[in-house]
């Protein structure tokens, strides 16, 4: 089955590209290209940006009732959901998540979003009096922010699109959505149900590209507000161009999180619960806590019971249900890997297990051996800087006070998690470790909560009532008449 395509989706239809430039999709697995699409240049984010301008400022969108709006957003999250298998499917081709994990995550979470959202719009305080202060009623407002960039990673393409899209176009917004180039195919399937849900033409536009294509759309007149899921470094270049503009943004960015053992934890369940949130899709997720924090007591009993857990998940085709770990994304990606294993041997850290070179069985692909070190001290740059890979590090602490510094020692503050048998300490610990998402004894991301992060891992949150708040703007309007 071929997946090429030779169209944007722009103005509710799809559009020729303005160039003859194309992106491969290369499969992580095979190496082979699994499909071509029109690589967006600055014309085609032109024409994207014109039809959502003219959706917002002319169209109907904005001008909809919340309770349209959200009609209109039913339909598409039921099409959605018949779509789950091949959605999980089609990013397990273009960027080698395993099976199983697009399966549980890759699309059944963004559908879960959208309903999660819409629960949050029938509830959300669109307009409401409240008294004022100097004795006359007070209309508060949220309208539509305008018109809103949308640039997801590759690493979980649907997930982060929906976690802008859906809240943007229930505020009463429109959209321009610049998939990553490693993983243009899931958004064209999304163009497909948004047509076939009757979502008015120009309110989501799609033109996938590379960086200058996405640094074009940021930096556009006729864009209101950015929302963008990556990296610290490619965020601080985003949030520079916006606040030259004054213009809106929302950034989810990096993490290096952390999850502390204590003694008291059932061992058995926090390894097994270790394997999910330290190598989630293979290791290449924000939120992955890959520094293991164990007391010096317990150290080697935690980092025995990781190293046998760890060596039994399979590693291979991201097709077979049975793996566990898939391909890098790319072979820049495996390179970067490989990079911080070396470097982690150089910094005087221990491997346990793995290490550089293809793991068994596999002579092709962008695989990396999963890799676990030991002995490593918080200040290694395998313990500072984001590998985004199958790499753990396993570092010891002398009690509770100094695993809570040495979680806090880190320019990020995205997620974390604390294993024990006390709930009461696992949360005295949560409230004192300084990320926005946190776990006891489990890690999830809750679509009514807010998620996002402290320090370098970003601005703003999504998901919850405050995500959706990130695509309004508040208008108080000041009137002499009763409230009613």
């Amino acid at each position: 089955m071929s997946h090429d395509r030779d169209t944007f989706f722009i103005g509710g239809g799809w559009a020729a590209p303005a160039s003859t430039d194309v992106l491969e999709v290369v499969s992580p697995h095979s190496e082979q290209v699994v499909a071509r699409v029109p690589e967006g240049t600055p014309a085609d984010i032109d024409a994207a940006v014109a039809a959502a301008r003219k959706a917002f400022d002319e169209g109907p969108w904005p001008r909809m009732s919340p309770e349209e709006r959200i009609a209109v957003v039913e339909a598409f999250s039921g099409l959605y959901a018949g779509k789950l298998a091949e959605m999980a499917d089609l990013i397990t081709i273009e960027m080698g998540s395993p099976t199983s994990f697009a399966n549980l995550a890759q699309s059944p979470a963004p559908w879960m979003q959208i309903e999660s959202f819409l629960t949050i719009a029938r509830e959300f305080p669109w307009e409401a009096t409240r008294p004022g202060a100097l004795g006359g009623p007070v209309v508060v407002r949220h309208e539509p922010v305008g018109v809103v960039a949308a640039i997801p990673p590759w690493n979980v393409p649907q997930f982060t699109i929906m976690s802008k899209v859906i809240p943007a176009i229930l505020a009463g917004c429109t959209v321009v959505v610049k998939p990553a180039p490693e993983t243009p195919l899931d958004a064209y399937l999304m163009a497909e149900l948004l047509m076939e849900a009757g979502v008015p033409e120009g309110v989501v536009n799609i033109v996938a590209g590379g960086r200058e294509t996405g640094e074009h759309l940021v930096s556009h007149p006729g864009v209101d507000k950015v929302a963008f899921t990556g990296s610290t470094a490619a965020g601080r270049k985003i949030a520079a161009i916006c606040g030259e503009q004054l213009k809106r943004v929302s950034l989810e960015l990096g993490g290096k999180s952390a999850a502390i053992v204590l003694d008291d934890a059932d061992l058995a369940a926090t390894i097994e619960g270790l394997k999910f949130t330290a190598l989630m899709n293979s290791g290449q997720a924000c939120v992955a806590q890959t520094r293991i924090l164990a007391s010096r007591a317990n150290y080697d009993n935690v980092l025995d019971a990781l190293v046998e857990g760890v060596a039994k998940m399979q590693v291979g085709d991201p097709m077979d249900p049975a793996t566990e770990i898939g391909p890098m994304v790319a072979q820049r990606q495996q390179e970067r890997v490989e990079k911080y294993i070396a470097l982690g041997q150089e910094e005087g850290a221990r491997v346990a297990l793995g290490g550089n070179g293809m793991p068994e069985g596999l002579d092709h692909g962008w695989y990396v051996r999963p890799t676990i070190f030991a002995d490593v001290d918080n200040r290694m740059r395998i313990a500072q800087e984001e590998i985004f890979g199958p790499v753990l590090s396993v570092i010891p602490f002398d009690d509770v006070d100094d695993a809570v510094r040495i979680a806090n020692d880190s320019e990020y503050g995205l997620a974390g998690t604390v294993w024990t048998t006390d709930d009461k300490a696992g949360l005295d610990v949560a409230r004192r470790v300084r990320t926005g998402t946190y776990g006891v004894n489990t890690y999830t991301m809750d679509f009514a909560a807010p998620f996002g992060g402290f320090k370098n891992s970003g601005v703003g949150r999504e998901f919850g009532p405050e995500g959706l708040g990130q695509f309004t703007e508040l208008k108080s309007i000041y009137t002499s008449l009763p409230a009613t």
